[in-house]
């Protein structure tokens, strides 16, 4: 079993529902041990034009490998609602991405390990690091330090508990 973590995103809709749906649909083969608090954030990336998001990290272990916990990931996002096709970095009813399985680096077509924005994200680390204050990522990066080193931008308030 690895541990990794991922990070839950919703902007349409009853956001907070939408995350707790996609935590209560991962599959048996991945189990949930730590989450986040619910963190609102404003939009980031190539549409800033839309609504705040909901956004949550949780631990997980799985013994699933990089594509088949993405799959896994893609499986929970069709089920929670949605739709294939959309605008990049626009508004989402969920969105479930691996950010990091352990101590891989991998990259694919599909995938890479960490995620390439895991250190950029200031609605990716708070969460991360209240689920871990000392969290490394495989390449040995504090991301505590990458925090720290953001510039301003990316508000972030907690809004809420832990999903579980």
């Amino acid at each position: 079993m690895r541990v990794g973590y991922l990070g839950l995103g919703s902007n349409v809709g009853h956001r907070r529902a939408h995350l707790l749906g996609a935590v209560a649909a991962l599959p048996g083969g991945v189990r949930v041990v730590a989450c986040s608090s619910v963190y609102e954030t404003e939009p980031v990336g190539l549409v800033t034009e839309q609504a705040d998001f909901l956004n949550a990290c949780v631990r997980v272990e799985t013994a699933l490998g990089p594509e088949e916990l993405l799959d896994a990931c893609k499986a929970v996002e069709r089920e929670v609602g949605r739709a294939p096709a959309g605008v990049r970095h626009g508004p989402r009813v969920i969105d479930v991405d691996v950010l990091m399985l352990g101590s891989v680096e991998y990259r694919s077509a599909r995938l890479t390990l960490p995620h390439p924005e895991v250190l950029s994200r200031r609605f990716v680390l708070v969460p991360l690091l209240e689920l871990d204050p000392e969290l490394r990522l495989p390449g040995g990066e504090r991301a505590a330090d990458a925090l720290a080193a953001l510039g301003p931008g990316q508000a972030v308030r907690r809004v809420g508990p832990a999903l579980v």
